[in-house]
């Protein structure tokens, strides 16, 4: 057996997992609220982290064409759900964002929630 097969059934034998991005999960002197959230927060997080990468983007394109799709309280409940996952995304990176970023995200999220409302209504 060559050594570079040798090397890639060893690769295939590991487990595969993405390493976590940065030193730590949790901003330094955060207020008592904040790191509540962040712990709250820190299992979810993970949960997704450990997922292929293109799972969390494909489950929220499907909720947004679904959302637009559908009619009615249907089509509303699944664009709060993904107003309520941006939101939650975005108060995570809260600290770390730029204010053109916090902006953004608060326009998105509050995007999100004006054509849920407007679905809710047809």
């Amino acid at each position: 057996m060559s050594t570079n097969r040798a090397a890639r059934q060893r690769q295939r034998s590991r487990p595969r997992f993405r390493p976590l991005p940065g030193n730590t999960l949790y901003t330094p002197q955060a207020s008592p609220a904040r790191a509540a959230a962040e712990r709250r927060s820190a299992r979810p997080l993970l949960f997704l982290h450990q997922l292929p990468a293109w799972v969390a983007p494909v489950v929220a394109v499907v909720l947004l064409i679904a959302g637009l799709a559908a009619r009615g309280p249907v089509g509303a409940v699944c664009l709060v759900g993904v107003a309520a996952a941006l939101g939650w995304l975005a108060s995570m990176s809260w600290p770390r964002l730029s204010a053109g970023g916090r902006a953004g995200r608060l326009v998105i999220v509050a995007a999100m929630l004006g054509l849920a409302a407007w679905q809710a209504t047809r």
